[in-house]
């Protein structure tokens, strides 16, 4: 047996689900690991593979003619231990990919993090705003509590932590500690000792102390029961065949932009480079290879893979199941759920009724006409009369600064001015933009006078001649009120329920803000009447498709 001593170690951690028996279950098909090597000091009942890749030469030797003959070699393993009836996978190097998605217990890391940190001695989080896809890590210098980092329990997922552990018998184990779906410690505890640990996680992972310390966090909840997640995922498997906009595809990591970052896909064939991930490349993806997008199947989404790659697509950084990528709202027997990195969350039906009761006494009926165009630039300018401004494109901002439209329509309605702000179809990561955009606008125009005045410049050159100052007036009056519009085929009486849920969460946000500088604001949606696009007709070699897997 190897010696703890004082020499700390890092370790990354994985508990498979129960069901794993025996770990080459949780293995991808066709891994690279070898299962032939051996260790004195592995712990009792552990089963080592290793990665071991021959040696090949660095890139850079070769680009700028070097002499000398430079190589560089992969190494890691997983060692897999037995531990009160579960397995755990100890991952060393960039090998933890070999692990199969559905295999392992997404939520342990950051759970077991929740259990043993301590609320105010938090140093760096992880979050997702499902909205926006937007991912963000954010560090202090110093450890603090989770209102330091910014973090939104509403509108803000957490998919990362770290901090000091609390509980001083902890303490023992490892001083600091971080969670997302692994955990992360250093301990200078033996080999002999790994089962332990691991034990002791498993213990950790059972508690819901979190709920005591971080209350906000429970408005989510991993889903269970499979029978529920078979019938999420073929309203998923309709949504996509559908091309529902609903549906987000996105890189589900944090990634390092600041190399040469490209995205691509696999599974039915090589694919082009992209700057991004999005769920129109991947559909034109499979149209490329005679798949036909609008007949997917759960294993389809499991097979098929987004590669995280070089701008050339020489060189795959990381790759990703296309089920891990996607970011799904729906609903099922009057309850909410949301799908992200394959995993579907029940949201607490409170938080809904909650958001209801908050959001449909602010949805009211239109006074714009109804959308039968080609786009929100040809609606816009249609719908401008008069007394209707179009203002779509124009920009407030101060010299040298990001253009900021002050908004698309703009009319004076009982004294004050309304700024409305239109967008075409219920898409999370639009409306996000939508939302933020009006109280941008209006936060600009009440702070920066040089805004005020370019906005009166644009309404004074779009206004009939001689009427400008009826436009002004509420301006100079400090009366202003915003007006959301979405242009969608949804019925208008389901109000609220008619937006993804992190839309309807943003939404709520934006209205507080505004409320905040004592700014009215609602939101309406505008009926769209525009006919359906035609398909594109496209001849397809027969395929034939197995049946989907719960």
């Amino acid at each position: 047996m190897s010696k703890g001593g004082n020499k700390s170690r890092s370790f990354s951690i994985f508990l498979l689900k129960s069901e794993v028996k025996a770990p080459v279950d949780a293995l991808k098909a066709g891994h690279a690991l070898k299962d032939t090597i051996k260790g004195e000091g592995l712990p009792e009942g552990a089963i080592l593979y290793v990665l071991d890749t021959d040696p090949r030469p660095i890139w850079w030797a070769g680009y700028f003619g070097l002499a000398a003959k430079l190589e560089q070699m992969s190494k890691g393993a997983l060692v897999f231990l037995p531990v009160k009836g579960r397995w755990f996978a100890l991952s060393f190097g960039h090998v933890s990919h070999y692990l199969e998605d559905e295999k392992y217990e997404h939520d342990f890391g950051l759970r077991v993090t929740l259990n043993a940190v301590d609320p105010d001695l938090i140093r760096s989080t992880d979050i997702l705003q499902p909205s926006g896809a937007k991912r963000q890590r954010i560090q202090l210098p110093a450890p603090g509590d989770l209102t330091l980092f910014d973090f939104d329990q509403d509108s803000t997922i957490l998919k990362s932590l770290t901090g000091k552990v609390k509980d001083p018998a902890l303490k023992d184990l490892c001083r600091n500690i971080t969670g997302a779906a692994n955990v992360r410690i250093s301990t200078d505890k033996a080999s002999g000792d790994l089962s332990a640990v691991c034990a002791t996680l498993l213990d950790l992972y059972g508690k819901s102390t979190y709920a005591t310390s971080f209350p906000a966090l429970l408005n989510v909840s991993p889903v269970r029961d499979p029978a529920i997640s078979k019938v999420l995922n073929g309203k998923l498997l309709d949504a996509l065949n559908a091309k529902d906009d609903g549906v987000v595809l996105t890189v589900p990591e944090i990634q390092d932009f600041n190399s040469n970052f490209g995205v691509s896909y696999a599974g039915a064939g090589g694919g082009k480079v992209s700057d991004d991930a999005d769920i129109d490349d991947y559909f034109r993806y499979l149209d490329d290879h005679d798949e036909d997008p609008t007949a997917l199947t759960l294993d389809d989404l499991k097979k098929h893979r987004l590669l995280v790659t070089n701008e050339d697509g020489s060189l795959t950084h990381a790759e990703y199941k296309i089920l891990r990528c996607l970011l799904f709202d729906t609903d099922h027997n009057g309850v909410a759920y949301h799908l992200r990195e394959g995993q579907w969350y029940e949201v607490k039906q409170s938080f809904i009724d909650d958001l209801k009761a908050y959001l449909d006494p602010k949805i009211t009926a239109t006074t714009l006409p109804n959308y039968n165009h080609t786009s929100e630039g040809a609606y816009n300018k249609a719908a401008a009369t008069a007394a209707r401004l179009c203002l779509d494109t124009t920009s407030i901002a101060p010299a040298g600064q990001k253009a900021v439209e002050p908004c698309d329509l703009f009319e004076v309605v009982n004294g004050a001015a309304v700024l409305h702000h239109v967008k075409l179809k219920t898409l999370s990561g639009s409306l996000s933009h939508l939302f933020n955009q009006g109280v941008n606008a209006v936060w600009l125009i009440r702070d920066e006078p040089k805004a005020k005045v370019k906005l009166k410049a644009l309404l004074t050159s779009k206004a009939p001649a001689g009427s400008d100052a009826a436009f002004h007036k509420p301006l100079d009056d400090d009366k202003l009120k915003v007006v959301f519009g979405v242009v969608t085929t949804k019925a208008p009486g389901d109000k609220s329920k008619n937006l993804p849920l992190f839309s309807r969460i943003s939404l709520r946000r934006a209205f507080k803000d505004l409320q905040v500088m004592g700014i009215e604001a609602e939101l309406c949606f505008i009926p769209d009447k525009s006919p359906p696009k035609a398909a594109k007709a496209k001849t397809r070699k027969p395929r034939t498709k197995k049946a989907a897997t719960p």
